[in-house]
């Protein structure tokens, strides 16, 4: 399709979506949908259009779910293109797509704008944004309810949001530790335990996530569970987990000590895990390997037969 015939259709398009009909609107959405898909220019085109944002973000307001699904969809094709992430990300957009995830009912709009916040957040200039408007508290707040279609989502918007210190701190005041740990350990999440391990070990970066763990009351224990289970991906995450803990805690060693089965599982992790899960078990059973051999620590006298 030329240049001109796009901006042809574009236009068409968006007298379609402000009438009253919505077999129209939706029509006109889809068209608009499909040509912002995979080509970036065509969404240059589109988003270089006077008033289609703020009319995409009022569609995302109607009564029809189809009609706020498209618009949504078409607003997170648009956040594909790095140059307009930032324009994208405005306040007023961004305390409006808040209010969406604290009231819809639909997991598929729920996926679409955690997607779109997802999206938005990877430009670190947005991150603090997001901050400021209580996405953070949003995205922790509807983590800690009853599992749904749009955790996986909701977590890797978490886990894009809070790589800036600032947001991380605020995920740690709302209390995100405490809510991943409950979905590492509850037997109905087990699919979104590497997810939320990814960004436990994102909050551990810094010192406020890594001493609210080291507080978490038997996190070494929870974390051995993790490494006894059998996803792959969630003893990686584990295992990075223990490693920051073990660098800034001498009662998380000594917790450690404490578990019978710690350094065996370790040992079976170091020969039969992933490549990156072995390095990881390596480097802890060398840390309690030292760790026993100082005075100060009370190491327990099973571990040196494992590591030998």
């Amino acid at each position: 399709m030329s240049v001109t015939r796009l901006r042809e259709t574009i236009t068409e398009c968006l007298a379609d979506v402000q009438s009253d009909s919505v077999d129209a609107q939706q029509k006109a959405l889809q068209t608009l949908a499909s040509i912002t898909k995979v080509n970036p220019q065509n969404r240059s085109l589109l988003a270089q259009t006077d008033g289609v944002i703020s009319t995409l973000l009022t569609l995302t307001k109607t009564a029809s779910s189809i009609i706020r699904i498209l618009a949504l969809s078409i607003l997170f094709n648009l956040s594909l293109n790095p140059d307009l992430k930032w324009n994208l990300a405005d306040m007023e957009t961004i305390h409006h797509l808040n209010s969406i995830m604290l009231t819809t009912s639909s997991p598929e709009i729920s996926r679409l704008v955690c997607s779109l916040i997802c999206s938005l957040a990877m430009l670190d200039k947005n991150k603090a944004k997001f901050g400021v408007a209580g996405t953070v508290q949003v995205l922790v707040g509807a983590i800690s309810g009853p599992r749904c279609p749009a955790s996986h989502h909701l977590l890797s918007s978490l886990a894009e949001i809070v790589q800036f210190h600032g947001n991380c701190t605020l995920a740690v005041r709302s209390g995100a530790v405490e809510v991943l740990i409950g979905v590492v350990e509850s037997t109905d999440g087990e699919d979104l335990a590497g997810t939320s391990l990814a960004v436990l070990g994102l909050l551990a970066r810094f010192n406020e996530g890594l001493n609210a763990l080291i507080r978490t009351n038997q996190i070494v224990s929870s974390m051995l569970n993790v490494l006894k289970g059998r996803c792959m991906l969630s003893k990686e995450g584990a295992a990075e987990i223990l490693l920051r803990l073990f660098d800034e805690s001498e009662g998380c060693v000594r917790d450690a000590f404490r578990l019978p089965e710690f350094s065996s599982v370790l040992a079976d992790i170091s020969v039969r895990g992933s490549s990156k899960a072995r390095e990881k078990a390596n480097q802890l059973l060398k840390k309690m390997m030292e760790a026993s051999l100082d005075p100060c620590i009370d190491g327990n006298s099973l571990f040196l037969p494992w590591y030998q």
